[in-house]
């Protein structure tokens, strides 16, 4: 009988760690993709905010939303659907708003948590033959089924 016990339990203990490892190997796949997908958004603004951009950019970016996608950006007017942020940048592209100035996209720290990132990022500039790093921003990005659902700026 004691030797029963023991085999139970030690099975037991095997299967709990065996979660306890599949499990942090789950969370891990999971963070690395919501930083994958901020780091995706990034990079297709950057190619954006070049002067030579395109309206495929722009809709590259967009994938990455989810239908019922909003932006939220309280100092510059609040809130924003899909279909408003969206006619937004195809707005400033055909102006001419999207000019090179932006060079990079400088990312200071970053919290994953569930469904959530938060990013300290700052814009660097070209101006004046120089290049300047901005001031830092905090942005929140929060998740549905492997897609950005929310940002909100926090600058």
């Amino acid at each position: 009988m004691k030797i029963h016990l023991k085999k139970i339990i030690s099975i037991l203990l095997v299967l709990f760690a065996s979660n306890q490892i599949i499990a942090q190997d789950v969370t891990k796949t999971h963070k690395d993709s919501l930083e994958t997908i901020v780091e995706k958004y990034y990079n297709l603004n950057l190619k954006i905010f070049q002067a030579n951009s395109t309206i495929q950019d722009i809709d590259s970016t967009f994938e990455l939303f989810t239908n019922d996608f909003t932006y939220v950006h309280p100092k510059y007017g609040g809130i924003y659907t899909r279909e408003n942020l969206y006619n937004g940048y195809v707005r400033n592209q055909k102006a001419g708003g999207y000019d090179g100035k932006v060079i990079d996209i400088r990312i200071l720290n970053k919290i994953v948590g569930l469904n959530a990132v938060v990013v300290q990022k700052s814009f660097v500039q070209k101006k004046d033959d120089k290049i300047k790093d901005g001031e830092p921003q905090m942005t929140l990005f929060e998740f549905k089924n492997g897609k950005i659902s929310r940002i909100f700026e926090y600058w």
